[in-house]
């Protein structure tokens, strides 16, 4: 690049032209480019040469930015420095090859030749991107700061406040005036250690940066959660400069993490611990056993006949009950114990630190539980009416890690199922003896579920008898006819079947069977005025659709309803008597007969059998059996003939075995009779045979 004639200078002056890191660009008075230096083509990215068509004057972006008045001012004679503008080299008017944007300003100076005549112009190029860019930055960085929801708080190195944002004032309450010159203490809940001080003030010094969530206090003395970040910025010598506090208020979301935690692990409607957070009670209880070597307890206890209350009293009374029981079972043991509520109305009790010496343990279990069976059993006043319930208890003792969460739950569950089997109001440890009883019982379900689909349920009929011994009709008995076992009674199955569920369908086919028994019969004039009598469970009875059925059954057999005698027990009926007097008086009116069975072994109310429309009452077998040797039994069995006279209903004694009996009973007014002294219970081909022969 050479510095042509019409620029007179010193050979000093063209070097100083020629590396001189400012980019010069000479223009002629009509606008085109004479000349430029290494820095101008280094700035632009192109040589001199590919700007042989450019014309200053006509280069449209300058018009278009408002450059051109300068230019002209330039060109005019005056000294002139342009605003700054970002330049796209790419578009530049008659020129190719050049690239990208860059922003620019420049300084124009006219030369004047020896007459005082524009000769040339100088332009003089300055790239201020970078300023430009650090300045934008800066902006950006302080409309951040401004606009940036979380509070921000600058201290100096003595970390006294030299700013903040006004998020920092929406946050805390507390404006610049408030606390310019001030230590961030003045905000300082109170609820930190100087540990946490310490914890900070070491990772920042050691890493320029602490992040972590502490309480702070607002202006009007309000608590509230913040997620915090402080950061150190230093100087050149490491020396401290700025601290910056970065916070944001997560009360909000800290409540609402609190109450998603509480829904997850507690009961909304007693406040306790749900079988979620059991499950980490009992696990830290097993830890700390392993560690001390003590023995633990876990209890499962519900409560009796919960569900009947449920079901007359209604839900709400039923939920009262159960916060009640909850509250006195935190009254009856250690802060240090568990309490948990697994669902319904069962509560579960782990017991910590019991003895050493299992047997010792076991004792202290059973201290606490006869507590809380006591506890329990005090009446409850909900909403103004005394109520009753007493807990079935089962507890398992437990050492460290022997046993599963798991089967600890199973075993304790097993024992508390043995507190009810053994009447309820009850408390039982566990033992093998238990869990193999309930695998046997497991057994019996599965195999009872195949009977019904497999059609091994069958009916035995037993005779019943009037005063000369003709008869009068049967009882119909359920029999499990198992394959390679044989006739299995129902004392081995009907309990299993109550408390599944299956009692339902096995109950439904029992009577849609012996309906279908009374139909056949009905054109034998040796068979056809023998009624049979079925037994109704209490689960069966209790359904709301039970009056339905039986109707269903009725209509389809085509049978007449005098011929079906239904057997309730006096419990089941006294359960809900004013339930039990609705289905019963809509049966009647069809024609069924109802006979109570089992007679003087409840709490009879000679009230509500006046209301209850009964045909018959059964002595239980259980008075029978000594009546002519024990006068207790005499004088039982005389008074519920007398009453049952008396009502005018019809009376027949079951379990009859010997003519002694028979006699007695027929002496003082029990005319019907049922037991071996007339037969066994028959399957139906054996009992025609007889009847018939």
């Amino acid at each position: 690049m050479v510095i042509k004639e019409h620029l007179p200078a010193s050979e000093t002056l063209r070097t100083l032209f020629e590396q001189s890191p400012l980019a010069f660009q000479v223009i002629s008075p009509e606008g085109n480019s004479l000349l430029v230096n290494q820095a101008w083509e280094q700035l632009w990215g192109v040589s001199h040469e590919a700007m042989a068509n450019y014309n200053l004057l006509k280069d449209q972006q300058l018009i278009d930015k408002g450059i051109m008045p300068y230019i002209e001012k330039g060109f005019a004679g005056q000294t002139i420095l342009t605003p700054e503008i970002e330049y796209d080299k790419s578009t530049a008017t008659g020129t190719s090859g050049l690239v990208g944007k860059l922003w620019v300003r420049t300084f124009i100076y006219p030369l004047k030749n020896a007459e005082g005549k524009l000769s040339e112009v100088v332009l003089i190029h300055e790239d201020v991107s970078k300023i430009k860019q650090a300045g934008e930055s800066m902006q950006l960085a302080a409309a951040v700061y401004q606009a940036s929801a979380e509070g921000i708080m600058v201290t100096d190195e003595n970390n006294r406040i030299v700013d903040v944002n006004p998020a920092f004032t929406r946050i805390t309450g507390y404006a610049l005036d408030d606390v310019i010159g001030k230590g961030p203490e003045i905000m300082q809940s109170g609820k930190h250690d100087q540990t946490l001080d310490q914890q900070m003030q070491k990772a920042i010094l050691n890493e320029n940066y602490w992040q972590g969530e502490t309480w702070g206090r607002r202006k009007n003395g309000e608590l509230y959660a913040r997620w915090i970040t402080i950061s150190a910025i230093r100087h050149a010598d490491g020396s401290v400069h700025r601290h910056v506090w970065q916070f944001s208020d997560i009360t909000e979301k800290k409540r609402k993490d609190e109450l998603i935690w509480t829904q997850a692990n507690f009961d909304q409607l007693t406040n306790l611990p749900n079988r979620r957070l059991l499950a980490d009670r009992l696990q830290q209880a097993m830890s700390a056993s392993t560690r001390s070597g003590e023995h633990c307890a876990l209890m499962l206890l519900d409560l009796d006949q919960f569900k009947r209350l449920n079901d007359t009293m209604g839900h709400g009374v039923g939920d009262a009950m159960l916060v009640e029981v909850a509250r006195r079972l935190q009254g009856c043991v250690r802060e240090d114990d568990s309490i948990a509520r697994l669902g319904g109305d069962e509560f579960v009790v782990v017991l910590h630190e019991l003895s050493t010496n299992e047997d010792m343990a076991a004792v202290q279990a059973e201290v606490v539980a006869e507590k809380i069976r006591t506890e329990l059993s005090h009446p409850y006043q909900l909403d103004g009416v005394e109520y009753h319930t007493t807990p079935s208890i089962g507890i398992v003792t437990f050492r460290g890690h022997r046993d599963s969460k798991e089967n600890l739950l199973t075993h304790a569950d097993t024992a508390m199922y043995q507190a009810k089997t053994n009447g309820r109001n009850a408390i039982c440890f566990f033992d093998p003896s238990m869990q193999a009883a309930l695998e046997k019982r497991n057994q019996i379900e599965t195999a009872l579920r195949k009977a019904l689909a497999y059609q091994e349920l069958v009916l035995h009929y037993q005779l019943q008898v009037n005063n000369t011994g003709q008869p009068l009709g049967v009882e119909a008995l359920l029999r499990w006819n198992k394959p390679n076992f044989g006739i299995v009674s129902p004392a081995h199955f009907i309990s299993v079947a109550e408390e599944t569920g299956l009692i339902l369908p096995i109950g439904q086919w029992v009577i849609k069977t012996a309906c279908a028994q009374l139909a056949r019969w009905q054109s034998d004039p040796n068979l056809e005025n023998l009624s049979i009598a079925v037994n109704v469970s209490a689960r069966q009875f209790r359904e709301k659709t039970f009056v339905a059925q039986i109707t269903e059954v009725l209509e389809e057999s085509g049978i007449n309803p005098e011929r079906l005698k239904l057997e309730l027990t006096e419990s089941m009926v006294l359960d809900n008597v004013e339930d039990s007097i609705v289905k019963m008086g809509l049966l009647k009116k069809l024609g069924v007969k109802f006979s109570m069975d089992d007679f003087g072994t409840g709490y009879s109310s000679l009230t509500y059998l006046k209301r209850l429309p009964f045909d018959q009452i059964k002595i239980d077998r259980f008075f029978v059996r000594d009546i002519t040797t024990d006068q207790n039994d005499a004088a039982i069995v005389q008074a519920i003939i007398a009453m049952a006279n008396s009502l005018r209903l019809d009376v027949i004694a079951e379990g009859v075995e010997n003519e002694e009996q028979r006699g007695f009973l027929q002496l003082h007014g029990c005319l019907a009779y049922q037991g071996h002294l007339y037969g066994k219970p028959l399957p139906i081909d054996e009992l025609e045979r007889k009847v018939s022969g």
